[in-house]
C-alpha cells in the first residue's frame, strides 16, 4: 500500500500523503516514500513545482508516535529520518506549494515551514504540541523560525496552544488563509504563475531568497551584480527576454 501517492499534470506533481488512518503521521515508511518522490520529481524535466497534499482531515499529526515508542536503544527514531525530510524540500530547486486543508501538528508544521508557498484553509487548526508531551520541537525550528516572528514563536512553542489558519498566516506560517471551497483554487492560482518562471530562474531564486549577504554593502552587491548579469547572459534569460519583447509565451511554459 502506497503512503504517498504521486500524480502530475500540467507541469505539476502533486505528492499526497496517504495515511489517513494514523493522521498521517511521518513513519520511517512514509518518509522513504516522501524523499522517492521529491527525488523522482527533480529529477523530471517536464515537471516545474511540486505541491504537498493530504487525504483525510489531517495534513500531517507530526512524527509517527508508535514507531517512535516501539524504537529499541540503537534505532533511528522517525524524528531522526525527518531532518532529511524537511531539507530535501528545503533545498529542492523547484518550488514547493503546501496544500493544507486540514489540521497539522509538530513536525506536521515543519513540512508546511518548509514549502515556498503554503495555502491553508481558515478553519484549519495547528499547535506545536512538544512541550505538552515533554519534548522540544527541534528539528522542525530549522524551517519554521526563519518563517515566524521571534514573539509568535516564543509565544506558540512555549504555551503549545493551537491556532487557526488565519493566526498561521497572521504568524508567516503560511502565505494565505482560504475558506475550505477555495483552497484548490488558490494552490491552482499559484502553481499556474510558478510555471511562468524559467526552471534555473526559478532554482536561482530559492537560492536568493536562503543566501546569506555577504560582509559589506558594497561587496553584496557585487555579488548580486555577478549574478544578475549571469542569468540575463544566460540563454534561458535572452529566451525569457526575446518572449517578452516578442509578446509571446517563453518556451519553457507547459502547453
Amino acid at each position: 500500500m502506497n503512503l504517498v501517492r504521486s500524480a502530475t499534470v500540467a507541469g505539476v506533481t502533486t505528492l499526497t500523503l496517504d495515511s489517513p488512518a494514523n493522521r498521517n503521521a511521518l513513519s520511517s515508511a512514509l518518509m522513504r516514500e516522501l524523499l522517492d518522490g521529491l527525488t523522482a520529481a527533480l529529477t523530471a524535466v517536464e515537471v516545474r513545482a511540486v505541491v504537498l497534499s493530504h487525504t483525510g482531515s489531517v495534513f500531517c499529526s507530526g512524527v509517527d508516535l508508535k514507531e517512535t515508542a516501539a524504537a529499541g536503544a540503537g534505532d533511528k527514531v522517525p524524528a531522526e529520518m525527518m531532518a532529511d525530510v524537511l531539507a530535501a524540500i528545503w533545498e529542492f530547486p523547484k518550488p514547493v506549494v503546501a496544500r493544507v486543508g486540514g489540521s497539522a501538528r509538530a513536525g506536521g508544521l515543519g513540512l508546511i515551514a518548509a514549502a515556498d508557498i503554503a495555502v491553508c484553509t481558515r478553519e484549519a487548526t495547528f499547535a506545536f504540541s512538544e512541550v505538552r508531551l515533554g519534548v522540544i520541537p527541534a528539528v522542525i525550528s530549522a524551517t519554521v523560525l526563519p518563517r515566524l516572528s521571534a514573539r509568535a514563536a516564543a509565544e506558540l512553542y512555549l504555551t503549545g496552544d493551537v491556532f487557526d489558519g488565519d493566526r498561521a498566516a497572521a504568524a508567516g506560517l503560511v502565505t494565505a488563509a482560504v475558506p475550505a471551497d477555495e483552497l484548490d483554487d488558490a494552490v491552482a492560482r499559484y502553481c499556474a504563475a510558478l510555471v511562468k518562471g524559467g526552471p534555473l530562474a526559478l532554482a536561482g531564486t530559492k537560492q536568493l531568497l536562503r543566501r546569506t549577504p555577504a560582509g559589506s554593502v558594497r561587496a553584496d552587491l557585487a555579488d548580486l551584480a555577478a549574478r544578475s548579469a549571469g542569468y540575463f547572459k544566460s540563454e534561458e534569460g535572452r529566451e525569457g527576454v526575446a518572449a517578452y519583447r516578442e509578446k509571446r509565451p517563453a518556451s519553457w511554459i507547459p502547453q
